[in-house]
């Protein structure tokens, strides 16, 4: 009885290992050749604005998360989890980009500033790296909800005028984790 438990286990492992391998390969090859046919330029526009989107949000994370700064444990919490959430996202725009063979970056001749909203400017980082402790916290917070909603509305444009599958997916994605977290900062801030 034993052993026919380990021989089922065994094969088990084998058939969950087999299987992965041999699937992942096929379905990232499916999802690439479904991917670079299925997209059109409000797909490629989202991810080559919301990759800067979404690095000055890590940027922001990280200065939340500088020691000197004193942030609160809230907010160094909350860094962490948008760190952690965008960075992949990142990973999968530049992966949606580079199989469209797509720039990573937008056309410089378009204006885009009105749908990079919620983007702080140099000099409000600047001065919000000049804060510390509590200061610092209500400011970060206040700035990040603003960066938040600004990515919302990125999101919430590419559903409606987007085509591709994995750009929508993350779309909404991004639209309920973000808007967990402005609530919870909306919470804090008060």
């Amino acid at each position: 009885m034993k052993n026919t438990k380990k021989i089922a286990v065994a094969a088990l492992v084998l058939l969950t290992i087999t299987s992965c391998g041999g699937s992942s390969s096929s379905n990232n090859s499916e999802t690439t050749v479904a991917v670079s046919n299925q997209f059109n330029d409000d797909d490629v526009m989202f991810a080559q604005m919301m990759i800067p989107h979404h690095e000055q949000a890590i940027e922001l994370a990280d200065m939340a998360l500088d020691p000197t700064v004193m942030a609160g444990e809230d907010v160094k919490r909350l860094a962490t989890q948008i760190k952690a959430a965008q960075d992949p996202e990142i990973q999968t725009m530049t992966q949606l980009l580079t199989t469209w063979k797509k720039s990573l970056t937008m056309d410089d001749s378009m204006d885009h500033g009105d749908m990079m909203s919620g983007m702080l400017t140099a000099e409000q980082l600047a001065k919000l790296s000049t804060l510390r402790g509590a200061e610092f916290d209500r400011e970060w917070m206040l700035a990040m909800i603003a960066h938040h909603e600004g990515a919302i509305d990125m999101a919430k444009a590419v559903l409606a005028d987007g085509k591709n599958s994995a750009v929508r997916d993350l779309a909404n994605s991004i639209i309920t984790a973000q808007d967990a977290e402005i609530a919870e900062m909306k919470a804090l801030v008060k």
